[in-house]
């Protein structure tokens, strides 16, 4: 089905915002259309149905506060990038990343890894840890890659759960296990393969006490929270904000130092909100179409009959 001229125009103006892209044509298009392969998913996995579904807007502003907590992670962020000068821009960074490994070829997923992990190799530096001492970092290092995989994988899954329409197939063991193949590529061995390894993880960082706040923390906080976007898009971001924090575990919050509105209104809110949004866009998705119609040139994948 294709969009309306209404869609059509409110769509162009949203990828424009995400992408960066003054015409609203993200610039890994091409390159997830490219190639006669497949890639790690298809649309009947797990990663490819959250992935595509609007849940990821709220996930991944989720993701951002979970990752500020690592003394190391926020530090290769405030010193290596310049996220307070072209916040878009390194949003756009982060959105092709996992678009192009959610619904790229294979060639396509090791040339963007290729390209994530030079970028990386320039992240170096040190970080105060709890206990007073100064640690020596790289973006590479494997306890920080862990940390980032769990901040998004955990987020887009427990925002597709609270706020998303579509079942994920095979349910969130499934999800986990599938995407724990997408780091492999940017040098992570070892990633949780189940909800129980993952909620495992997690209490463990949480008891190493390696998760810290401090003056530079709370700066970043605040720009998560009061980004510089255009004004028709301020009021629905703090809504997406208000069901990030939600959303977090209580001992994420605390740390962070954010108070969740109610779950009973900001839930409903949010899902209503999300559904609007699909609607104005409309139901063409350019990145995911491309995906989807090279799966089926190749053979690959077919489409069911019910959505022909």
């Amino acid at each position: 089905m294709a969009n309306n001229a209404f869609q059509e125009r409110i769509s162009v103006r949203f990828r424009r915002l995400l992408s960066g892209d003054p015409n609203g044509v993200p610039p890994w298009l091409e390159v997830i259309a490219a190639t006669d392969e497949p890639g790690l998913f298809t649309p009947d996995d797990a990663p490819w149905v959250v992935h595509a579904d609007f849940g990821t807007l709220v996930g991944g502003i989720r993701a951002l506060l979970m990752q500020a907590l690592h003394p190391g992670t926020l530090r290769g962020v405030a010193e290596h990038s310049r996220y307070q000068e072209d916040a878009l821009g390194r949003l756009a960074g982060t959105i092709r990343w996992l678009t192009v490994t959610t619904f790229g070829s294979h060639t396509a997923i090791a040339n963007e890894a290729h390209r994530v992990n030079r970028l990386h190799t320039r992240v170096t530096g040190d970080y105060q840890t709890n206990q007073g001492a100064s640690k020596p970092y790289r973006a590479a290092d494997p306890d920080l890659l862990l940390w980032v995989h769990i901040a998004f994988m955990e987020s887009f899954l427990v925002c597709h759960e609270w706020y998303a329409w579509r079942p994920i197939p095979g349910g969130a063991d499934a999800y986990i296990l599938q995407w724990s193949r997408s780091v492999k590529p940017l040098g992570l061995e070892t990633a949780p393969m189940s909800r129980t390894e993952l909620n495992g993880q997690i209490a463990r960082i949480l008891a190493e006490d390696t998760l810290r706040v401090d003056d530079r923390t709370r700066d970043v906080i605040k720009f998560i929270q009061y980004p510089p976007l255009p004004p028709v898009a301020k009021a629905i971001y703090h809504l997406l904000f208000d069901a990030a924090v939600v959303s977090l575990e209580p001992e994420f919050r605390v740390l962070l130092g954010l108070k969740s509105a109610p779950r009973w209104l900001v839930q409903p809110l949010t899902r209503f909100t999300l559904r609007t949004i699909r609607w104005a866009i409309g139901p063409e998705s350019p990145i995911e179409d491309a995906g989807r119609q090279r799966l089926i040139r190749i053979g690959a994948w077919s489409e069911p009959e019910n959505r022909r």
